[in-house]
């Protein structure tokens, strides 16, 4: 049983589903509205949105599996299969935490949320290229982009193996979502 959207009771949870491609470059256009109302005919009970891009705030019973409701409700919506990733509110603080680029632009720091972390062979095949002035780490199902010229000019993202399956956001958006979360 899902908890009301003021609770915050010890069995709710708050949480981010981060939707892969959509809204952007003209594919998969969802309206957030649409969404929302999709994902509380499913059953979360406060859910809202950020920015056009597919990032979803929502409460839900500690134990839901969050990306299979979220995945399964735009299917039956759309026939769309979209990628699905979920961050809790702890997980965020602590990917923000973790940051290795601290003195970076924030419009030139990227965050790629991956649903597994990335093999050894990816982080070994990515190593053996030098991106300078381009860099990343690897934390986890995170992997940090410091991008100098911004990710519109990046030669190394479009390389990048070990970002297969991968949904990034900016810097900033993951800032303002752990904010968001945090409430």
């Amino acid at each position: 049983m899902l908890l009301g959207p003021t609770s915050h009771g010890i069995d709710s949870m708050i949480s981010v589903a981060l939707l892969r491609g959509i809204n952007v470059g003209g594919n998969h256009q969802m309206p957030m509205a649409d969404l929302t109302q999709w994902l509380l005919t499913a059953g979360f009970v406060s859910v809202s949105t950020y920015i056009q891009s597919g990032n979803v705030i929502l409460e839900h019973a500690a134990r839901v599996k969050v990306a299979t409701i979220v995945r399964d409700a735009i299917v039956k919506n759309t026939g769309w299969e979209i990628p699905v990733l979920v961050r809790s509110s702890s997980e965020l603080s602590r990917i923000v935490e973790a940051n290795p680029y601290p003195g970076a632009e924030p419009s030139r720091l990227h965050v790629s949320f991956l649903d597994t972390a990335p093999d050894v062979a990816s982080i070994t095949a990515a190593r053996s290229n030098n991106w300078e002035p381009e860099e990343y780490t690897v934390d986890g199902r995170e992997v940090y982009l410091h991008l100098p010229e911004g990710m519109g000019r990046s030669v190394m993202v479009p390389k990048l193996i070990l970002l297969k399956g991968a949904t990034t956001r900016n810097w900033n958006t993951v800032l303002a979502l752990t904010e968001l979360v945090a409430r």
